[in-house]
């Protein structure tokens, strides 16, 4: 059995609906998992922010204008009385609890129960419709399934028994269909895999079901070489490995979660990026195979800030480190890129919510430099730093001011750190020296 997941913009209209029930409907058994409608998380969200800052007004008026939006996708894609009758009454329970949510007390759960909502809809509207067409197809509630641990990692004993169970209590179907993006917590409240997480989720219940392939549906073509929207003529990759893609989705590519490859990676399980606007495509291969060497892709990642330690105290002393990591550690504040010397360390973090904690703590040893709104360039590719025409890049040193390189942590990336004001200029330039392709004028 395959899994399939789809993306906000594929379901985003009537058309792309039916474009998705096009690609689905092939006879063989499969399990597809849904976003929420293209502008509805953006929405929830923005509710949810207004609940939380007392303008109940507000919430109320944007839940109306959505409410409005659903009514008009239903009248045009289910004309069967029945179903649209039977769809619309479902659509209104959901909006009604978003209304009873404005009376409520904000708090983290609320809000997670309020950002769930687009991917229960989504897909119930969807499954009515695979009905009107006379398709077979069956719901799998991903909250009576999908479920994250202490550490917000998926809890795949539970996954694997539960799912395992729903998908037996569903009988036998073509389709099953499920929600992305939601889940429970360790605790069973509602909660969720982050922004792009039902990419987490199609992988999740691939290697659950020890899946045939898990394929990713966007309205891109597969992973492209460079950010096409910052830079001319990038081409999509045919072939990427599992480490190869991790390092892209992690350092900025948009078309993947981070962690969409990790619970595939195990069993080999292929992810194939494929375009609901082409089908036909051939998209991206995501395997354990290295297809080639050098440089195959570059990617950016955003609202990074670099913090330079400097202490006369690392000179030839031991646990210095080790002491600066603790601080880390203890606001639970991940490092993306790290650079030494004698008597200094760089690094970078994407996440400043406790930065004023964790400078206050380093400078009771050190002192401190912090530069903000820098962007990380991420150069991906199989045994790069080994390669015979990665000298290439280092081009760049003479037109552009790098911060920062991290340069042979992993053979298959090289990172480097500029300032965000650079970072159009840098992936033209880059794209100019590696792939030879036409780009963008400053």
């Amino acid at each position: 059995m395959k899994v399939l997941k789809f993306g906000g913009t594929s379901v985003g209209s009537v058309e792309n609906m039916a474009n998705v029930k096009q690609i689905i409907n092939d006879g063989d058994k499969k399990i597809v998992v849904l976003s929420a409608m293209s502008g509805t998380t953006n929405s929830l969200v923005e509710i949810a922010k207004n609940i939380k800052d007392s303008n109940s007004e507000k919430a109320l008026e944007t839940i109306n204008l959505l409410h409005e939006k659903y009514t008009t996708v239903i009248n045009e894609l289910l004309p069967n009385q029945r179903l649209n009758s039977l769809t619309k009454s479902y659509i209104s329970e959901r909006f009604n609890f978003l209304v009873e949510c404005t009376y409520k007390t904000f708090s983290q759960v609320l809000e997670n129960e309020i950002l769930a909502q687009g991917e229960l809809m989504s897909t119930f509207m969807f499954h009515t419709f695979l009905e009107q067409e006379g398709i077979s197809s069956a719901l799998l509630p991903a909250l009576d399934f999908m479920r994250i641990d202490e550490h917000k990692e998926p809890s795949f004993h539970y996954i694997k028994q539960n799912l395992s169970k729903v998908l037996t209590e569903a009988g036998n179907a073509e389709i099953y269909i499920t929600q992305g993006f939601i889940c429970l917590d360790d605790n069973g409240e509602v909660s969720n895999l982050q922004r792009g997480g039902s990419d987490y989720t199609a992988t999740i219940i691939g290697a659950a079901i020890k899946a045939e392939e898990v394929q990713i549906w966007t309205d891109i073509d597969g992973m492209h070489n460079n950010d096409p929207r910052f830079v001319e003529g990038t081409k999509p990759i045919s072939d990427l490995s599992f480490d190869e893609a991790a390092e892209l989705a992690y350092f900025g590519a948009k078309i993947l979660h981070p962690q969409t490859v990790l619970p595939v990676r195990e069993d080999g399980i292929p992810v194939r990026l494929k375009n609901t606007m082409d089908p036909e495509a051939k998209g991206t291969s995501i395997t354990s195979s290295h297809f080639e060497t050098g440089i195959k892709a570059i990617a950016a990642k955003d609202n990074i800030t670099a913090i330079k330690i400097k202490s006369g105290r690392m000179l030839q002393a031991h646990g210095f480190l080790k002491k600066v990591f603790e601080i880390f550690e203890t606001y639970e504040t991940s490092i993306d890129m790290i650079t030494t010397s004698e008597v200094a360390v760089s690094l970078t973090i994407d996440d400043d919510k406790n930065l004023d904690k964790i400078i206050s703590e380093l400078e009771a040893f050190a002192s401190i430099e912090v530069d903000k709104n820098q962007s990380i360039i991420c150069l991906v590719g199989h045994s790069i730093v080994n390669h015979e025409k990665t000298y290439k890049l280092f081009k760049i040193l003479k037109d552009v001011k790098i911060r920062m390189i991290s340069y042979g942590g992993s053979r298959n990336n090289i990172s480097l750190l500029v300032d965000t004001t650079n970072k159009v200029t840098t992936l033209q330039k880059l794209n100019n020296y590696l792939f030879e392709l036409v780009t963008l004028q400053q």
